[in-house]
């Protein structure tokens, strides 16, 4: 990381004057669910396609392949939620930040990964803390042609500046080995009244709060014990504040910003003063002029159709969690992904699984029924056990061949093709009966839960992955069932959680 990278990220990452960054992240919430209303009519609608900003969805020269659809057909979505902390608008700067900042690459604050499984039963959401240090791949300007090089070690926050929000996707689907479908990005601009529009919205501290210190650092957030409704300048002051919540890390912030998002979520699904369809169009218009979309997603039909699908979970399955971190060696005021958790974390996220284990099945009683004898199944399998800097186990296929013959499936065959590193599935194409291919997975102890019907194989295709390193029955009872306690997992309906307030800061 270079001097100058690093003195940019130490701006975005702390200190007073970083105003209203917080923020940010809710005008993409409240532009999906109001745009998915119908309250404003086709002209309308036109009007605010033409306030939405687009950029390229990936920067990054290696992408990571689309999830397989589940047996069902089924597809899961993966949606990056951005920050910017830009400040090269009168606005913006009136709104958070120094003058002397004006003209830098903006950084991005806020960064949230969010996971709409492919049944629609389940939405996940993962957020990183920005002083995270992590690997930033290579990325091009899109519009400068400036290439940025990679960085084995950078601030997560510096990704928007190398080149913009397609660097921080394919930052993200480098950390989380995901693709990324679609991102989200919202900067000063407009989102203070949002909070207003909604009409203000239910935090809890356990204690008084005052997020101040003698030499000036803090939010300026007072509170008093119990459940206040904020909005305007104080909800500004709860999503920023560092000094007064928890142990006085980024992580508090990441916390409180859950606990945002959760309640903000019902106001605006049981909020009724929000069917007033001039409040509708007040909060739409301030949304769409402070979102920025990848080209993918840059219409407002586009983003109704997005709505529908994200109204489909119900509260109770939407999980909040941080990707838990460490402190760095080099650097105790820098966090690194925290070995064995955040991988467990981010493998339930590529499994598709509910983070607070509620989507998890017990293992069939009997053994499934195949519509065709063992024998004549046509299987292949592939080695995908490389994970990140570790490379293959090497004679992982033939072991699970060996065990697939010796269970009757003596076509079974290794195909030797370099597969990268992936959780293990059963893949099978269309002209296979998916009991088949559950069938061929029972035999090797894979739950059903991991079938997925893919058009890119022709026959039964077992991947043995970077949870299967070892043994030749599938570790199903090792597998993780839910996120670990250090992600800090927060219920869309936890109604009733507080924040602990740092010693010191109490009135």
């Amino acid at each position: 990381m270079t001097g100058g990278h690093r003195q940019q990220a130490r701006r975005g990452a702390a200190g007073p004057g970083k105003r209203r960054h917080a923020l940010r992240w809710t005008a993409v919430t409240a532009t999906v669910l109001v745009l998915g209303t119908g309250a404003a009519g086709y002209a309308y609608y036109e009007h605010l396609n033409g306030n939405i900003k687009k950029d390229e969805l990936n920067l990054g020269k290696h992408g990571v392949a689309k999830a397989a659809p589940n047996a069902e057909g089924q597809t899961p979505m993966n949606i990056l939620l951005l920050g910017s902390d830009d400040r090269n608008s009168a606005e913006n700067l009136k709104l958070g930040g120094a003058k002397n900042e004006v003209g830098r690459a903006a950084l991005a604050d806020v960064q949230m990964l969010l996971h709409l499984s492919a049944d629609r039963k389940n939405l996940s959401v993962v957020s990183l803390p920005r002083d995270t240090m992590i690997p930033v791949p290579e990325c091009t300007d899109p519009k400068t042609k400036k290439t940025y090089p990679a960085a084995n070690l950078e601030m997560a926050n510096a990704s928007l500046s190398h080149g913009g929000p397609g660097c921080s996707v394919a930052t993200w689907e480098a950390l989380t080995r995901t693709h990324i479908d679609h991102f989200m990005m919202v900067d000063f601009g407009g989102v203070v009244s949002m909070a207003d529009a909604v009409g203000g919205v239910p935090v809890c501290v356990k204690q008084n709060v005052y997020s101040h210190t003698p030499d000036g650092h803090g939010s300026g957030l007072r509170l008093k014990a119990g459940t206040t409704s904020v909005k305007g300048e104080q909800a500004l002051q709860w999503l920023r504040t560092r000094y007064g919540f928890e142990d006085g890390t980024d992580l508090g912030r990441t916390h409180a910003q859950h606990m945002y998002m959760t309640s903000m979520v019902r106001e605006l699904r049981e909020n009724a003063t929000l069917t007033n369809p001039g409040k509708m169009r007040s909060l739409a218009e301030t949304a769409t002029k402070a979102l920025t979309v990848d080209d993918h997603l840059d219409t407002v039909k586009k983003l109704y159709d997005l709505s529908n699908e994200l109204r489909k979970v119900p509260s109770k399955h939407i999980t909040m969690t941080t990707l838990p971190t460490a402190q760095w060696s080099e650097d105790r005021n820098r966090l690194v992904p925290k070995p064995g958790d955040a991988e467990a974390l981010l493998s339930l996220v590529r499994k598709d699984q509910a983070l607070d284990g509620s989507g998890t099945k017990p293992k069939p009683k009997k053994k499934p029924a195949p519509a065709h004898p063992a024998a004549s199944l046509d299987i292949q399998v592939l080695n995908a056990s490389g994970a990140g800097a570790e490379a293959p186990v090497q004679g992982r296929a033939s072991q699970v061949v060996g065990r697939l013959k010796a269970k009757g499936y003596t076509d079974a065959e290794i195909n030797a093709q370099p597969t990268p590193g992936q959780e293990t599935a059963v893949l099978f194409p269309a002209s296979v009966p998916k009991a088949d291919a559950q069938a061929a997975g029972h035999a090797l102890g894979i739950p059903a839960d991991l079938l997925r019907k893919s058009a890119d194989v022709s026959r039964i295709t077992i991947l043995v992955g970077t949870d299967w390193r070892e043994d030749t029955a599938y570790p199903a009872e090792k597998q993780p069932k839910k996120a670990p306690e250090s992600a800090a997992v927060l219920n869309g309906e936890d109604k009733g959680a507080c924040m602990a307030v740092q010693p010191g800061f109490t009135w």
